[in-house]
């Protein structure tokens, strides 16, 4: 069996079937492995913040996270996250048409 140590040694591939041949018969190094979950981890790195929130709000919240199947805290980080990139969108095109 195989082993690649970089993931540069991983093909792309055209169909399916030569991908599933090639994992059939190649293996991930072990340091490759852990230098990648390693470096994920570093990726999330993150800050604990208290918000207060009335009740009723926070319970429509996670009814809402629960119907699309999600953790309503990981739901209220893609809203902030969504409305950051708008508001910095929307600061950009304002900075264009003061200047233009």
């Amino acid at each position: 069996m195989n082993a690649i140590s970089c993931w540069d040694e991983v093909p792309i591939f055209d169909r399916e079937e030569a991908e599933a041949a090639y994992w059939a018969e190649t293996r991930i190094d072990v340091r490759l492995m852990e230098s990648s979950v390693t470096a994920g981890s570093e990726l999330a790195d993150s800050i604990t913040i208290t918000l207060r929130i009335d009740p009723r709000m926070l319970a429509r919240i996670k009814r809402l996270a629960r119907s699309r199947y999600l953790n309503y805290q990981s739901m209220i980080k893609q809203w902030l996250s969504e409305r950051m990139e708008q508001e910095m969108r929307e600061q950009k095109l304002g900075a264009r048409s003061a200047n233009g």
